[in-house]
């Protein structure tokens, strides 16, 4: 139902970008997506964690996300975090939005 970051409890999903995280009970709504898209300049990828599984994007958030430019990969959220974690440590410039598991 939520996620630890630097030890503190962050209930529902989650998106985490170069200025900040935030948690949200819904990170592929609008103001998440506006979020997102705010940060494009500082981000060469967005990773999307589903959930337990692997899910399509809603089609509008697909279609805003290309529309803006931003490259982004679609995995499972254990999958997203792991990923995430290690394009951090080599300095890469990314994003991840989250859905609980």
């Amino acid at each position: 139902g939520g996620f630890r970051v630097a030890g503190d409890w962050c209930a529902g999903g989650l998106i985490l970008l170069p200025g900040g995280t935030d948690a949200m009970a819904d990170p592929l709504g609008t103001e998440g997506l506006a979020r997102i898209i705010g940060a494009k300049d500082d981000l060469d990828v967005v990773l999307f964690g589903m959930g337990a599984d692997i899910a399509a994007l809603p089609s509008e958030v697909k279609t805003a996300l290309e529309e803006a430019g931003l490259g982004y990969e679609i995995m499972s959220t254990p999958s997203a975090c792991r990923t995430y974690n290690v394009l951090l440590t080599e300095d890469r410039r990314v994003g991840a939005v989250l859905t609980p598991v």
